[in-house]
């Protein structure tokens, strides 16, 4: 199976307010190397909200969005290093990729070296979002999976278990979808996913899992008897 997975950057924080914990880094490192042992093709797109959050934190300190979304962008760099790093340490063969470019870091985003990689049994790390800011790394996520074949792709969250009507953390009655149709997901704009995301997979007709990273593995996110909430056709 081809797979594309998006973590959140407080996938790597622990129980931090902000930065990176190196038994979290660990944590997800085991987990993706799990997957990728089963002889999975597996690419993954890191957040960098544990460091920077462009769209909030760039408003509070006066930065205009172009330039607060960049600081996100490089955020991302610093988590892709951190685990690339950790699954070196675990045998694991890895290349870091970004939209960027920054050579002394990563390899300059190129489709038919990616594919290369991933058909060589190597975990790519995908870095930088999309290069451009306005576009949350949901949107590169889905971009990716899309760009490689994805067969699923795979949302990682810190905060839910799933897909809900309402936010289930302000709301106590809210309901749990097991799985939901893509026109419903952007219908109702739920929130969970970026629309926009959401829209290019529905496009490119790729299922999304929604999960809550904390609650179950990699593995189970794609068994039979899979975790949080599966988008996919009507």
């Amino acid at each position: 199976m081809k797979i594309l997975l998006k973590l959140s950057g407080e996938t790597l924080m622990g129980d931090l307010e902000y930065g990176i914990r190196q038994d979290a880094v660990l944590h997800v490192a085991k987990q993706l190397k799990e997957l990728h042992e089963q002889k999975h093709e597996l690419g993954v797109v890191i957040g960098g909200g544990n460091i920077f959050r462009g769209i909030q934190q760039g408003s509070t300190l006066g930065i205009r969005r172009t330039p607060a979304d960049q600081m996100g962008m490089l955020a991302t760099l610093i988590n892709g290093i951190a685990l690339k790093e950790t699954l070196v340490e675990l045998g694991c063969d890895v290349r870091i990729v970004s939209e960027l470019d920054c050579p002394t870091i990563a390899t300059k985003y190129q489709w038919d070296k990616v594919m290369r990689h991933l058909a060589k049994g190597r975990i790519v790390l995908f870095v930088g979002g999309t290069g451009h800011p306005y576009f949350t790394t949901d949107t590169a996520s889905a971009l990716k999976a899309s760009e490689i074949g994805a067969d699923i792709f795979l949302k990682a969250t810190t905060r839910v278990d799933g897909i809900y009507d309402k936010d289930p953390r302000v709301h106590s009655d809210a309901k749990k979808y097991d799985t939901i149709s893509y026109s419903k997901l952007i219908e109702q704009k739920l929130g969970i996913i970026d629309l926009t995301a959401a829209t290019l997979c529905m496009t490119s007709q790729i299922p999304i899992r929604v999960f809550n990273f904390y609650a179950g593995s990699l593995v189970e996110a794609i068994s039979k008897k899979p975790i949080g909430t599966l988008v996919s056709g009507e």
